[in-house]
């Protein structure tokens, strides 16, 4: 059962709050609407169930708030808007994706789209999808996990006729096997015809909570609706007749040739047409909101009414609105009883901390994966790379190593340090643009094993794009010079540097990333560590000192008692020259840096690690 008790926004200034202790329930197998006109609170209440945004108030998934739900994913299935993923990515890769973030089986991705209709669309984008494909692709993802609350926010909006009875029919499954449903509304129609207990909002608070049988009977009024060339003529007859016969109907001409007839009934209605000779295209009955009829001032209006039934139906409709509109009468609660509002409100609880997807290495895999930007990438440059390398190699004057990494003086990185600098720049950056982790957040948990998984799979990626363009490189002078610049003493010494500045790159694409939450802002800090960072390394290790680190091998073999091999003092003495290379120093410092921030950053933003 959902149960959600005194529901109340922060007030914004100078106006009320969008929901003011809202009270309600929605029973497991059954379906719920939530119904209120544009800008009621119905959105602004399903965040503060969900702990999306502060405020006051206790919502209650089988007798546990949210926050001490273990995985609140397993729980409540959510539908807040369109897919949360990127348009490049496949549907299946998508929900893949979102699988792992829940911890549940890759296979549950397959089987969502067979629930919802879908399955032939797994292989399209989710940028070519249709409206209505993509609101049966939302409601896969509420549904990956086997919920049993269904939390959905206008599932219906923009769809056909057609795929609101698919859906509809999909809640009423859902509920029949036990689950709870509540979805948000606008249109009383729908609520009368698709749940079984319509709650009924306006300005943020409870105005009704009854089944859809009573609120049928008592918040609606049957209509017939015609469609007539000669709308002016046949409204006439039927107020000449309704007159005549001493019956209460209303009509109201709509735009175009629409009438709205109420008080009466198709027979008679296609009757009176007939029996004057009115052409009819289109007579059915309807259903319709009784706050919307049209004002008298808008649309003429044709009533035909005897006096005792203007009376009546006057004095009930004030006695209605003064029970509505009463200050001190208190909204019902879903028992039925009415209760007084305490004037001391508890404080306002805050936003909950999100927790991160209970796989992040497979996560982080299949969301770097998922789109062509990682090969789009590394062939980028591969072809900058061979194209560098040929130049340099050309001229005669640069050092072996850096036409082999195609790294000229002129040029503040090679390409594919700048390569990865960029993939990891998109870990943390495309999570805040395409937030699938923390829907209509804006935010990223930050949790010490999604951080680790990022940097784990940066660094591979890195690694990988840089043995890509150095083998490019040395295929493509080999092919045109006929040698390539291998057999050089130092090689080893050059491949740890190489590797250190690629993992180093991308490390700090993602720390920066993560801290400025956005991609633009992680590539320029990997440009900033050469051009802005590096003369100041080199100045400071340049400059005059009176220590010197020379003959530290032999004291490192004095420290071992004569057991230091002496191939050992190749390594230590090629070690130290990599730490002492400006680029790599700049490096380190730069990631400490982007590390602290990312935690203060963390810390002050109240995530849980």
């Amino acid at each position: 059962m959902l149960q959600a008790i005194g529901l109340t926004s922060i007030p914004r200034r100078d106006l009320p709050p969008r929901v003011d202790d809202l009270t309600f329930e929605a029973h497991p197998g059954a379906v719920t609407a939530l119904l209120g006109e544009p800008g009621s609170g119905k959105t602004t209440a399903l965040r503060l169930m969900l702990e999306l945004e502060p405020g006051r108030g206790t919502t209650y998934f089988r007798g546990r708030p949210l926050h001490r739900i273990p995985h609140p994913g397993r729980e409540v299935g959510v539908l807040l808007g369109d897919v949360p993923g990127n348009p490049s990515r496949t549907v299946r890769g998508q929900l893949r994706m979102l699988c792992a973030a829940a911890g549940v089986p890759a296979s549950r991705a397959d089987t969502a789209l067979e629930v919802v209709g879908v399955a032939g669309l797994r292989d399209q984008r989710l940028g070519s999808l249709s409206r209505g494909m993509e609101r049966r692709v939302a409601l896969a993802a509420a549904l990956l996990a086997d919920p049993c609350t269904l939390l959905l926010d206008e599932p219906s909006a923009g769809l056909a006729p057609r795929d609101r009875d698919w859906l509809h029919g999909l809640l009423r499954g859902h509920a029949a096997l036990g689950g709870a449903v509540l979805f948000t509304t606008d249109d009383a129609r729908e609520a009368a015809r698709c749940a079984d207990r319509v709650v009924s909002i306006a300005a943020g608070r409870l105005v009704a909570d009854l089944d859809a049988a009573a609120f049928a009977r008592t918040r609606l009024r049957p209509r017939v609706a015609v469609r007539t060339p000669h709308a002016a003529r046949l409204a006439d007859v039927l107020g000449r007749e309704a007159r005549d016969a001493q019956r209460a109907v209303e009509i109201v001409e709509e735009s175009g040739n629409l009438l709205s007839v109420y008080g009466t009934n198709c027979a008679e209605v296609g009757e009176a047409a007939f029996r004057h000779g009115v052409l009819v295209h289109r007579l059915a009955d309807e259903t319709g909101d009784a706050s919307t009829i049209v004002a008298p001032e808008e649309a003429p209006v044709l009533q035909a009414r005897t006096a005792s039934d203007v009376e009546a139906e006057a004095s009930a409709e004030a006695a209605a609105t003064a029970d509505r509109s009463s200050p001190g009468a208190a909204a019902p609660s879903p028992g039925g009883s009415r209760h007084p509002r305490s004037p001391a409100r508890p404080p306002a609880s805050p936003v909950r901390r999100v927790g991160g997807p209970l796989r992040p290495l497979r996560y982080e895999l299949l969301r770097v994966c998922g789109t062509a930007t990682p090969a789009l990438t590394a062939g980028l440059v591969v072809a900058v790379s061979v194209l560098i390398a040929l130049v340099l190699a050309r001229s005669g004057h640069t050092p072996q190593n850096r036409v082999l990494a195609a790294w000229p003086e002129l040029l503040p990185l090679p390409p594919a340090a700048l390569g990865a600098g960029l993939l990891g720049a998109l870990a943390f950056g495309e999570e805040y643009r395409y937030p699938a982790l923390a829907a209509h957040r804006g935010t990223v948990p930050r949790r010490v094993g999604l951080l680790a998984a990022k940097l784990a799979v940066c660094a591979a990626l890195a690694l990988l794009l840089g043995a890509l363009a150095v083998a490019a490189d040395a295929a493509a002078l080999h092919l045109v010079f006929g040698s390539g610049p291998w057999g050089t003493p130092d090689r080893w010494v050059s491949a740890v540097s190489w590797a250190g500045l690629l993992v180093g790159c991308a490390w700090a694409g993602v720390l920066a990333s993560g801290v400025f939450r956005s991609a633009t802002a992680g590539l320029a800090a990997v440009l900033a560590v050469p051009v802005g960072v590096v003369p100041l390394v080199r100045e400071v290790l340049e400059g005059p000192s009176v220590r010197s680190v020379a003959g530290i091998a032999a004291r490192l073999r004095g420290l071992a008692w004569g057991q230091w091999p002496p191939e050992a003092d190749r390594l230590v003495l090629g070690a130290l020259r990599v730490m002492a290379q400006p680029v790599g120093t700049a490096l380190v410092l730069s990631l400490m840096v982007l590390l602290c921030a990312y935690g203060f950053t963390g810390l002050r933003g109240r995530v849980r690690w």
